[in-house]
């Protein structure tokens, strides 16, 4: 049973990356140079990869760090391990020291009853013969198992010998992929996503009574606020990806942005409390726009506007590539709506330096980042003079 837990141990790892990836076993395969159905297998435990380089790769496409990839490369060794044992016939060789129950071979022992015929001395000429008779017999059993010991000893050794070729190729740097690499990543990043439209403006659903919710907090504590409260970004989530280089003078070059959704469903059913009270910003920075509800959602970049002078100014978008140091970072925003779903999704950011390229994922801490759809919901804003929330009909801000 051990080994049947350690194969599954690892395809629980290879399932995990394949549904955080979001694409189809077709998709997934045909960039690994397998079939879909040996992708499969290795998500359902029923096939172990003969080599960790194709794993690698997986972990590679999916945006696996180098933790993840360590852990990943311990489990397939411990599966690898359960499906050598299960396929070799090292347990063979051990029924061969069936000949030891030649041991039995000393029943003649038991007759060494010797001090029974000793004290007979009638029996005195015979006794001479038995003590020769004796060591006759007795001399092929430390044979048989010195033979039956030689013979477990040269069993193992070839089951040994066959190892190192098996294990060797394990690690398989050669056939590493590019992105495959000790080394840290050429950049740092960092991620924020409890952000709020200029500032002051946003929605979110709350699966709670209005009595029950307390104050809309300052923009800098938006993120406790909504852990306390269990909200979800109603409508419209922003999400700020910071990217700096590591040095002043090796540029790392920021490929392309993807959005993979993992889930939709139907919008929830929540009531809608709005962050804000007729607030606006004087700046909406540019930024990539992402229509959650389009089966395949696309990072779009959009000017942004700045209305902080006498005269509104364009902030023209800028598409990929962008090229990042360590003295001229970048900031990406990505606004993502929704108005048919509770969708989760989360961002992939293509990159290249000095020969390297990877992928990295970008989470809300781990998780998929979640926006749900609004409209059709109670919305209620905020009324200081009173300190209760009221309904927007309420306030007058309907129509």
């Amino acid at each position: 049973m051990p080994k049947d837990a350690a194969v599954e141990e690892f395809a629980g790892l290879v399932r995990a990356l394949k549904a955080r990836d979001g694409r189809s076993y077709e998709a997934l395969g045909r960039r690994l140079s397998v079939s879909a159905s040996t992708l499969h297998r290795y998500c359902s435990g029923a096939t172990v990869p003969e080599e960790f380089a194709v794993v690698d790769r997986l972990a590679h496409l999916c945006g696996a760090d180098e933790e993840e990839r360590r852990a990943l490369e311990a489990a397939w060794t411990e599966a690898d391990r359960a499906r050598r044992r299960a396929a070799s016939p090292v347990p063979a060789p051990v029924p061969s020291p069936t000949p030891v129950p030649a041991a039995p071979e000393p029943h003649p022992e038991p007759a060494v009853p010797e001090p029974g015929p000793a004290p007979a001395p009638a029996p005195d000429p015979t006794a001479p013969e038995a003590p020769r008779a004796r060591p006759r017999r007795g001399a092929p059993a430390p044979l048989l198992v010195a033979a039956a010991v030689a013979l477990v000893v040269l069993a193992l050794a070839a089951a040994l010998l066959g190892r190192p070729t098996r294990t060797a190729s394990a690690p398989a740097p050669t056939s590493t992929p590019p992105g495959r690499t000790a080394a840290p990543l050429p950049f740092t990043w960092s991620v924020g996503s409890q952000l709020w439209q200029g500032g002051c403006g946003h929605t979110y659903l709350v699966d709670r009574a209005a009595r029950a919710v307390a104050p809309p907090p300052v923009a800098a504590d938006s993120g406790a606020w909504a852990g306390t409260h269990g909200a979800v970004h109603g409508g419209d989530a922003l999400v700020r990806i910071t990217v700096q280089g590591r040095s002043p003078s090796d540029a790392v070059v920021l490929q392309a942005l993807h959005v993979r959704v993992v889930d939709r469903a139907a919008p929830l059913p929540w009531n809608a409390y709005r962050m804000d009270n007729g607030c606006g910003g004087a700046v909406t920075p540019r930024h990539f726009a992402v229509d959650l509800d389009r089966p395949r959602p696309l990072a779009r970049p959009v000017d942004g506007l700045d209305a902080s002078g006498s005269e509104v100014r364009t902030i023209p978008a800028v598409a990929f590539p962008y090229k990042v140091t360590s003295s001229d970072p970048e900031e990406l925003l990505v606004s993502a709506r929704t108005a048919g779903c509770d969708c989760r999704w989360y961002l992939e950011l293509e990159w290249s330096a000095g020969g390297r390229t990877g992928t990295v994922r970008i989470t809300d801490g781990g998780k998929p980042f979640r926006t749900s759809g609004t409209r059709g919901r109670p919305a209620y804003v905020y009324d200081s003079a009173e300190g209760r929330w009221i309904t927007d009909s309420d306030s007058g801000q309907t129509g």
